[in-house]
C-alpha cells in the first residue's frame, strides 16, 4: 500500500529505462509513468511500456501509463556552429524562409508561420524565457528583431510570445500519428501539449476513440496548461478534459514567473470543484538531476502543491535524465506524507452549498460525510467505472480510499486520483461474497482490525456501471 496519498508521476528515458530502475522507483511510490514523445520514436515508447507493465508485475502493483504528445514545434532551426552568444542591442533575424545553417545575424525556424504570428513591439522569449527579444519589423517571411536579453542560443530552442498568441494547432500530424502509437499499448492516459480550446480536447479524443476502436480502448485525457489563451477558458477546457496538467514551464514564459504560483492553485482548485484531476509539473526537483538531495526551495514547491491538494506532482528530466532517478522519487514520497500529515480536513465546510442532482454522487458523498464523522479506518466504492472513487478523492478526508473494481482499465486509471488504492476483483453478483473479499483483503492490509468500522458503498444489482445506489457501515468482526 502507498504511504503517501498525494501521486507521483514520473518520465522515464535513457536514466530508468532498465528494469532494476523501473521496479525500484515504483516500489518507492510512482504511480503513472510518463512517456514523452517530444523524444524517442514509437518502437521507442512501444518498448518502454512493455517495460513498465512487466515492472509493476512484478511488484505487484498497476500504474498507469501516461503518454505525453509533443505538440507543435514552436522552435528555432539549426546554427552552423551548433550555437551562437546573443548581445543586447544586437539585431538578429527569425526567417521562415531560410534554409541555410543560422549564425550570430539570424537562423531559420521550424515554426514557419511566426511572421504572420507577430507584430511590431512583440516580446518574443526564447529558450525557455533566457533570451529576450522586441519584434522592430516585419519583412514576408523574415522577422527583424532586436536582442533586450542575450545569451547562448543554440539548435531548436523554443519560441514563446509573451501573453500567448501564437497560432499553432494544437494537434500536428506527428501527433496524430503518436496517439495510434500510444493507442498499440493502450496507455492509460494521453497529454495534450498547448490546447488552447475545449475543441483542441474534443479533437484529441476522437483520434483516441478512432485509433483505439480496434483494441476496445478509450484513454482519459489530460489537457497541458501552458499557453496564456487556455487561462480564461479553463472551464471549458475542464469539461472537455478528464484531468489538467499544471505546465508551468511554457506557461510561466508566456504569462510570467510571478502570475505562476497564483494560477497554480486557481488551477488546482477549478480542477477539485469540476470532478477533474489535476497534476502540478515542472522543475519540481530540478536540482536532483544532478544531486543527491533536494533543496530547501524544491521541498516547499512540492509541499505546496500537496497542501494544495493536488492529485500528483510530476518528475521530468530529474528521472528520465537524472543521476539519482530512485532517489528523487524516495525524497518526493517523503515530501508528500510529511505535507498530508498537517493537511486540514474541513469536510463539512466543503460541503456548504452543494447539490447532488445524481444518486451515484450523493451516495459518494454521504459516504465521506458518515467516514468523516465516525472516523472510519477506510471508505471502500465497488465500482466498475471509478466514478465513485473520483467524487470520494475530491475531497479531504482522513480516511484511505479503497476502489474495488473487476475492470483492469478502471484500476489503471484510477492510479492518478489522490488517496485511492485501486484493486483488482474478480465479477460478483453476489454482495457477501464481495464483503468478505472486501474485509479480508483490509484486514490483509492491515488498514482495519477487529471491532473498526469501514464505510462501503456499492450498486444493487451489482456490477452496473454508474449504479452505485447504496451505502453500508461495516464492523470488522
Amino acid at each position: 500500500m502507498l504511504r503517501h496519498a498525494t501521486k507521483i508521476v514520473a518520465t522515464i528515458g535513457p536514466a530508468s529505462s532498465s528494469p532494476e530502475i523501473l521496479e525500484a522507483m515504483i516500489r518507492e511510490g510512482v504511480s503513472v509513468v510518463r512517456l514523452n514523445f517530444s523524444h524517442g520514436v514509437a518502437q521507442d515508447h512501444v518498448e518502454r511500456a512493455r517495460l513498465v507493465r512487466e515492472a509493476a508485475a512484478r511488484v505487484g502493483r498497476e500504474v498507469a501509463i501516461m503518454a505525453d504528445l509533443q505538440g507543435p514545434k514552436i522552435r528555432v532551426g539549426k546554427f552552423a556552429e551548433g550555437r551562437v552568444q546573443l548581445e543586447p542591442g544586437a539585431s538578429f533575424v527569425l526567417d521562415a524562409s531560410r534554409t541555410e545553417a543560422g549564425d550570430l545575424l539570424g537562423v531559420g525556424l521550424d515554426y514557419k508561420e511566426l511572421p504572420r504570428d507577430v507584430r511590431p513591439g512583440d516580446t518574443l522569449l526564447l529558450n525557455d524565457g533566457l533570451i529576450t527579444l522586441r519584434v522592430d519589423r516585419v519583412q514576408g517571411e523574415a522577422v527583424h528583431t532586436t536582442v533586450l536579453l542575450g545569451g547562448e542560443l543554440s539548435n531548436n530552442k523554443g519560441i514563446n510570445k509573451q501573453g500567448g498568441g501564437l497560432s499553432a494547432a494544437a494537434l500536428t500530424a506527428k501527433d496524430m500519428e503518436d496517439i495510434r502509437t500510444a493507442m498499440s499499448f493502450q496507455a492509460d492516459y494521453v497529454a495534450v501539449s498547448f490546447p488552447k480550446s475545449a475543441s483542441d480536447m474534443e479533437m484529441a479524443r476522437h483520434l483516441c476513440h478512432m485509433a483505439g476502436a480496434e483494441h476496445g480502448h478509450r484513454p482519459f485525457l489530460i489537457a497541458k496548461i501552458e499557453r496564456a489563451e487556455a487561462i480564461p477558458r479553463l472551464p471549458e477546457i475542464l469539461q472537455a478534459s478528464d484531468a489538467i496538467m499544471v505546465a508551468r514551464g511554457d506557461l510561466a514564459v508566456e504569462v510570467g514567473n510571478a502570475a505562476v504560483p497564483a494560477l497554480q492553485k486557481h488551477m488546482i482548485r477549478l480542477a477539485r470543484e469540476h470532478d477533474k484531476v489535476v497534476i502540478t509539473a515542472t522543475q519540481m526537483m530540478e536540482s536532483m538531476i544532478v544531486n543527491p538531495v533536494p533543496t530547501r526551495a524544491e521541498v516547499s514547491d512540492v509541499a505546496n502543491a500537496v497542501l494544495d491538494g493536488t492529485d500528483a506532482v510530476m518528475l521530468s528530466a530529474e528521472t528520465a535524465a537524472g543521476r539519482f532517478p530512485v532517489e528523487t522519487v524516495r525524497e518526493m514520497a517523503n515530501i508528500c506524507i510529511a505535507a498530508e500529515a498537517h493537511d486540514k480536513f474541513e469536510l463539512d465546510a466543503d460541503f456548504t452549498g452543494k447539490t447532488f442532482s445524481r444518486i451515484d454522487q450523493s451516495i459518494a458523498m454521504a459516504a465521506l460525510f458518515t467516514a468523516h464523522h465516525m472516523n472510519a479506518k477506510a471508505l471502500v466504492a465497488l465500482t466498475e467505472s471509478g466514478s465513485t472513487a473520483l467524487w470520494m478523492s475530491r475531497y479531504r478526508v482522513r480516511s484511505p480510499i479503497y476502489a474495488m473494481t473487476s475492470r483492469q482499465t478502471s484500476q489503471r486509471r484510477m492510479a492518478l486520483f489522490r488517496n485511492v488504492h485501486a484493486l483488482l476483483t474478480q465479477t460478483h453478483t453476489e454482495r457477501e461474497t464481495v464483503l468478505r473479499e472486501v474485509e479480508a483483503h483490509l484486514l490483509h492490509q492491515g488498514v482495519v482490525q477487529q471491532g473498526d468500522t469501514y464505510v462501503l458503498t456499492c450498486g444493487e444489482p451489482m456490477g452496473t456501471p454508474g449504479g452505485t445506489n447504496m451505502l453500508q457501515v461495516c464492523r470488522v468482526q
